[in-house]
C-alpha cells in the first residue's frame, strides 16, 4: 500500500528550482532514504510533504490526504524531527514529552501517560526526571523522536536525525528508528550518511538537482554497479598506479584508484576467480599487497557514479 506520493513536484526560490519534477512512492511501514548533494532538494520536499511549505506545482498525498488541499488532515497523521532537536532543554524529558501532549490537545491525564509510555518506549525511563541538559547527543535524539510520535503518526519524518552524534549516539538513533517501522510507521529519511541508508533503508532515492534520478533497494542499487569488487591495497606507494594497470587489464574492467589510501578496485563477476587471477598477477608483478578483500560495492560508490553520470 502506497501511503506517500509525490507526483512532479516544483519549488522555486526566484531563478533556482529547489524541485524541478520531483516523483516519489513510498510504501507503507517502510524507511524511504533520500540521499543527493547538498542543495539537491532534499529539505524542501519533506517540507513540502509535511505541509511546512507551499508548492509551486505537482501534487501530493500522504496518508491518503492531499498536501496542497487538506493540510490539516496530513497533519493529524504525520510527525517530524527536524535536523535540530526541538526539545527545552531546563524542562526534564518527561516535562517535554507531556508540554507536546498538551500541545497537541491531548488532556492533561491523557499527555502524561502518553510521557511516560513513549519513555518507556525510547529507553528513557530513568532519565525522564532528569533536566534534558544533562542528556546526551544520543538521549536527545530519542527524547526527540519520542516528541515527533506523541500523537502516534502514520507517517514519521526524519531530516538528517543523527548529524553530530558519535557513533553510540547514531547506534541509539537507528535502534529507535527500526523498532518504529517494526511497530508499523513509515518513516522518511534524509541523510548524509550513506551508511545510515544502508542500514536502515528499504528503499533509496538519489536526489540530484530537484528530481530522482534512481531509486532502488540498497542492495539492488549496489548489485547495478557491478557485483562484487576485489580491494588491494599496496604496501609501497610507489606500485599503486602500476597495479591498477596490471589488474584493470588482468580482471577486465577500469581499475578505481585511491591514492592517498594506497588502494586500487576493481570490479568482477566471479569472485573466487577474480582473487586466484589478483594474486597471480601481483605475484608475477613483483608487486606487493598489505590487504586484498572481496567485498559487494557500497552505497558511496552508487552515489558517486550516479551522480557522475
Amino acid at each position: 500500500m502506497e501511503i506517500l506520493v509525490a507526483d512532479g513536484l516544483r519549488k522555486r526560490y526566484g531563478d533556482t528550482h529547489a524541485l524541478d519534477g520531483f516523483d516519489l512512492t513510498v510504501t507503507a511501514g517502510t524507511v524511504c532514504a533520500l540521499l543527493g548533494p547538498n542543495g539537491a532538494g532534499k529539505t524542501t520536499a519533506v517540507r513540502i510533504l509535511s505541509t511546512l511549505l507551499r508548492l509551486d506545482g505537482g501534487r501530493a498525498v500522504v496518508a491518503g490526504y492531499d498536501v496542497a488541499r487538506q493540510p490539516a488532515e496530513v497533519r493529524r497523521r504525520i510527525g517530524l524531527v527536524g535536523q535540530h532537536a526541538a526539545v527545552d532543554e531546563v524542562l526534564s524529558g518527561r516535562q517535554n514529552l507531556v508540554m507536546f501532549g498538551r500541545l497537541y490537545h491531548l488532556g492533561r491525564a491523557a499527555a502524561r501517560a502518553r510521557a511516560d509510555e513513549l519513555l518507556t518506549r525510547f529507553g528513557l525511563a530513568d532519565t525522564g526526571t532528569r533536566a534534558v541538559r544533562t542528556y546526551s547527543g544520543g538521549m536527545r535524539r530519542r527524547l526527540d523522536l519520542a516528541a515527533g510520535l506523541v500523537l502516534a503518526p502514520s507517517v514519521l519524518f526524519l531530516d538528517e536525525p543523527t548529524t553530530g552524534l558519535d557513533p553510540r549516539g547514531r547506534a541509539e538513533v537507528w535502534d529507535a528508528v527500526r523498532d518504529l517501522v517494526a511497530a508499523g510507521t513509515t518513516v522518511l529519511l534524509t541523510t548524509q550518511y550513506l551508511d545510515e541508508a544502508d542500514q536502515l533503508a528499504d528503499s533509496v532515492c538519489l536526489v540530484d538537482a530537484g528530481r530522482v534520478v534512481t531509486t532502488g533497494t540498497p542492495d539492488a542499487l549496489k548489485a547495478a554497479l557491478g557485483g562484487d569488487r576485489v580491494d588491494v591495497v599496496l604496501r609501497r606507494p610507489d606500485d599503486v598506479d602500476r597495479a591498477a594497470e596490471v589488474l584493470g587489464t588482468a580482471l577486465g574492467a577500469p581499475a578505481r584508484v585511491e591514492p592517498e589510501l594506497r588502494r586500487v578496485s576493481v570490479a568482477v563477476d566471479d569472485r573466487m576467480a577474480a582473487l586466484v587471477e589478483t594474486l597471480r598477477v601481483l605475484g608475477d608483478a613483483r608487486l606487493e599487497a598489505a590487504d586484498i578483500n572481496l567485498r559487494r560495492p557500497t552505497l558511496d560508490e552508487v552515489f558517486l557514479e550516479v551522480l557522475k553520470a
